[in-house]
This record gives C-alpha cells, structure tokens and sequence, in this order.
C-alpha cells in the first residue's frame, strides 16, 4: 500500500491555500524572531503550531515533510543561535528547536497511524457492503430460480389429484400443495426482506387510509371479527414497505386465531411518534416468548413459521427509526406494536405513556 492511498495530492486546491497562508504566516513570524531578540518566543511558536495545524488538515508526503521540517527547524533554530551568541537570550533557550522536532515527530506518527486506521475501516466498510450485495444478489436469484419449478410441481401435482380416484392420493396430494404453498411464501418474504433493507425515500402519506386499506384487503380472507381505528394522520412512509409489515402481521393474526376471534388494528398519534397495533384473540403467546421475539435481530424460527415475517416487519420499522413491541398471553391473544418517531432524525425513542408494562419494559431493555 503506498503513501498516496493515504495522503492527497499535489494538486489539491485545499492544500496549496493552507500551504501559502501558513508559509506567509510563518515568513512574518521568523522576520518578528530575528528583529526582536528576547521576544521570540511567541512567533517562534506560532510558526511551529502552524506548522502542526497544517499537517493534520494535509498530510503531507513524507518527502515533502522532511523537507519542510528542516527548514522550519533550521531557519529557527540559526535564529535563536544567533540571538543567544549576541547574549540576547541564554543557550538553554536553543533546546526549544529539537524539543519541537520531536513533538512535531510525534504527531506525525500518530496522524499516519490514523490514516493507516481510517483506510482499513474504509476498506472493511466497503467489502461488507459488497458482502452484503452479493447476499442480496444471492438470494433474489436463488428465489426466483426456485419460483419455476415449484410452479411446475404445483401445476403437476394438481394434476394428480384432480384425476386421482383413491382418496389417499387426493390426501397425498393436497399435502404436497400445502407444503409447495409454504415454500413459495417463504421465497417471497426472502425477496421482500432483501428489499426491506434497501434505502428508499419517505413521502407524507394518510397512515389512517393505509390502515382501512389492509383491513379492507385482508377481511376477506378469514372468518374473523375485523376492526380497525386510526387517529394518526399524515407520516412520512414508504406506502410499498408499509403495508408489507401490516400484510405479515395480518397474516400472523390469521395465522394465531381461529373462526370468530378478533382481529383489530389501531393506529394512535402521540406527542413524539405515532404507532400502529395489530391486537388479536387468539392462542396467544409466553412473556418469555414475547420478550425473545422483541430482542431478536434477524429471523427467528419456531415450530410455526421461518420468522422471516417478524424480520421483514423489524427492518422497515427500524429503518424508519422506530421500534418493534411484542406482548402476549397463552390464550388470551398477542399485540404487536410498531413504534415510529414523528422526527425521522430523532434519537432514541420515548417510551409511550399508555403502553401495556411489559411492552414499556421490552422497549427501554
């Protein structure tokens, strides 16, 4: 690795102007050095801080530092010999010229340690990000050579059972389809979530529109007591991204219940943030369950899914800088609560004052 991987150019515009206003600064403080003899000091160190601020904002090649620094060092140094041969100042004065070579020594060393640092950070940011494409690259291609033949094996197997005369075979068959069915969602919400965690800009949208919308597509699909309410208004969203997280926590609702429970979705404005909740009555699920599900960062597999849902529902709630909140009871039901700041550049977020005390404490762990 050579020193131009590290240091800028010659022809940086940035460099020659500090360049010439400290070599201006510098001429006027040594010509102050040499016509008054007793109160050099002051000059003397302004040339010598100069010479360290420009460094740090440069750095220089090395052949170019040694160069300067022996002049600086040199002219000086001749000046306070001179003064203190004519008795102006005592010799012990001379020692302030090495005394500063090796501070400035110092600092280099230091400044180049730091260049040497930052490059290695920089050269491990940008091999995970193309780690990080290739996974994604991986992944989209791996789906969508998966989508085809799980499609002809779907098409074939319908086949079989619809000309099928034995009801084993019909059993057998819709087996196979249900099983084909799951590894074609699973495909799916792999493609959704590499598409999660791609950077995508944020527009106002009516939260309380997209929140009727799912309720209005996924009501349909299940014998369920359906209910949504919304008071939140208009956040900045990526609408796309939005109702993926609401269509897999739909789905889990679906999933947990059973004919005839209730399934509702509440979305609330608050001082600082505005959240959505998707509250169902079904099986429900452990503290201990809920708080693990909250820590996790990635998928999580159970006995009843992948967790790719979860996953997906965590990078577009974080993304956005907010937070996921899990509560639930064996029996009783489950809540999901998805938090996000009213101010995209917020720091952490508040904890919401009327939220259950396990989801406070999920939050603020």
């Amino acid at each position: 690795m050579s020193d131009t991987d590290f240091y800028p150019t010659d022809g940086s515009r940035r460099r020659g102007l500090l360049l010439a206003t400290w070599a201006v600064a510098s001429a006027v403080n040594i010509v102050l050095m040499y016509l008054f003899p007793g109160k050099e000091t002051v000059p003397f160190h302004l040339v010598w801080i100069g010479l360290s601020i420009v460094y740090g904002f440069t750095a220089w090649r090395p052949l170019g530092m040694a160069a300067v620094l022996t002049t600086v060092a040199v002219t000086t140094g001749g000046i306070l010999i001179h003064h203190a041969g004519t008795g102006d100042i005592g010799w012990e004065e001379t020692t302030e010229v090495p005394l500063m070579t090796m501070v400035f020594g110092v600092m280099v060393w230091h400044v180049h340690l730091r260049q040497r640092a930052l490059a290695r950070v920089a050269q491990l940011a940008e091999h995970e990000r193309r780690q990080a494409e290739a996974q994604q690259l991986f992944v989209r291609l791996v789906s969508h050579e998966l989508r085809t033949p799980i499609t002809v094996a779907r098409g074939y197997t319908e086949l079989i059972r619809d000309g099928a005369s034995g009801p084993r075979v019909v059993e057998d068959a819709a087996i196979v389809l249900d099983e084909l069915g799951k590894l074609s969602r699973i495909t799916h919400r792999l493609v959704t979530l590499m598409q999660m965690t791609a950077a995508a800009a944020r527009h106002p949208a009516d939260i309380d529109a997209e929140i009727k919308r799912a309720l209005h597509r996924w009501a349909p699909t299940a014998d369920r007591i359906w209910s949504a309410r919304s008071a939140v208004g208009v956040a900045g969203v990526v609408p796309e991204r939005l109702e993926a997280a609401l269509d897999c926590l739909l789905e889990n609702a679906v999933k947990f219940t059973a004919d005839g429970d209730r399934i509702e979705i509440i979305g609330a404005r608050r001082p600082n943030a505005w959240t959505i909740e998707v509250a169902d009555a079904g099986t429900g699920m452990s503290p201990e369950q809920a708080a693990t599900l909250s820590a996790a960062t990635g998928p999580l597999p159970s006995s009843s899914g992948t967790g790719l849902g979860l996953a997906i529902v965590r990078a577009v709630v974080e993304s956005w800088g907010g937070r996921v909140a899990l509560w639930g009871e064996p029996g009783v039901g489950t809540h999901v609560t998805l938090w996000f700041p009213r101010d995209p550049s917020g720091d952490e977020p508040a904890v919401p004052d009327d939220l259950p005390p396990d989801q406070q404490r999920d939050r603020t762990s």
